[in-house]
């Protein structure tokens, strides 16, 4: 069984920082991506962050600058560093673990999402 946790989210004024903590328990032997992405008023689903196992980065074009995701292999953590906050980041921040393997290597099955953590950034 697989379980993924948001910690870090809240509210924070313009120009202010949060930091956002995901991890991923269970019996895995890995895990290909773990991203971040977040829910806003009126928008679809965005990718804001992503950290593959091999430690490539990839961020969406809005927070490219002002954000810095790191991750842990050995805890299956990662930690997203929000800086120069916008009111238009506030929405609902979702985790996601992609490419998780078992201790036989095999792909497990599964949809691997965190039950969100509200951020709220005001002006």
């Amino acid at each position: 069984q697989v379980q993924v946790v948001e910690s870090g989210g809240g509210s924070a004024q313009a120009g202010g920082s949060l930091t956002l903590l995901c991890t991923v328990f269970g019996t895995t032997f890995s895990i290909d991506d773990i991203v971040w992405y977040r829910q806003t008023p009126g928008k679809y689903r965005e990718l804001v962050a992503a950290a593959t196992s091999r430690g490539d980065l990839d961020y969406g074009d809005f927070v490219k600058g002002r954000a810095t995701i790191s991750r842990d292999n050995g805890k299956n953590m990662v930690v997203l560093q929000m800086n120069s906050l916008k009111p238009e980041d506030t929405g609902v921040y979702y985790c996601n673990a992609a490419g998780v393997r078992d201790y036989s290597g095999a792909y497990m099955m599964g949809d691997y999402w965190g039950q969100g953590t509200q951020v709220t950034v005001s002006s």
